[in-house]
Order: C-alpha cells, then structure tokens, then sequence
C-alpha cells in the first residue's frame, strides 16, 4: 500500500536478488556487529571496496533511490582516518575533505545522485 517508497519496494528487491547466506560458524558467541549504517531510507550503500590505488582505503558508493533531497549521515565502525568525495576513478574530487562528526559523515544528496566516498584507514 502506498508509494514504493512507504512500501520497501527498494530493500524488499535487494533481499530477493541478494539474499543472505548463513555461514556455519564455532559455538564460541559473538557479539553484533555492522560495519557500516546509513540514516536514511531514501539512501542506498551499494557498493564496498578495497581502493585501487590504495591499500590503506576503501571506496563505499552510495546513491538516492526515492528521488528526493536528503542529507544522510554515513556510519562505520572501521577507523577511519580521512574521508574525502571522490570519482568514479577514485580521484579525489575538489574541496572534497569530509568532516569526520560524532554521527559519522554527513552526505547530500539530489535526486537519484551517487556519491563515491574515499575512507583512509588507520593503521
């Protein structure tokens, strides 16, 4: 009922044609744990990476499905030491620093806009 966007129409497609696979694991107990969130609905975190040019970097694409403005904040547990906007080859764009905030990193977007982002790891 209601619009794609009300309905999960976006999650619902990513979960039948990317299910889950369990992996049978040892009985020792582990805590949960997520390696990267983002605070909006509207935005999807496509793609993980290892950098091409960097072994110190991952590069995650991140883009606007519900073809809105929104600002979405960007979450990892991974200790990230700088973060910055890049292409789609990974060059850092210009004026591309990104503040590293207690929320995490704060991303714009426009309607339907991708967004590659370039995090430097510490070592």
């Amino acid at each position: 009922a209601g619009s794609f966007q009300d309905a999960g129409v976006i999650q619902c497609a990513y979960n039948l044609n990317f299910p889950l696979h369990a992996v049978p694991a040892g009985s020792a107990q582990c805590p949960a744990w997520s390696a990267f969130s983002v605070s909006s609905p509207a935005v999807v975190l496509e793609t993980v990476k290892q950098a091409e040019d960097r072994a110190d970097a991952v590069v995650v694409r991140l883009y606007e499905a519900h073809g809105s403005t929104v600002v979405a904040w960007l979450q990892t547990s991974l200790p990230v030491k700088e973060a910055m906007l890049c292409d789609l080859l990974e060059q850092p764009a210009a004026r591309s620093c990104l503040p590293l905030e207690q929320r995490g990193l704060k991303l714009s977007f426009t309607p339907f806009r991708v967004l590659s982002v370039l995090l430097v790891l510490r070592q």
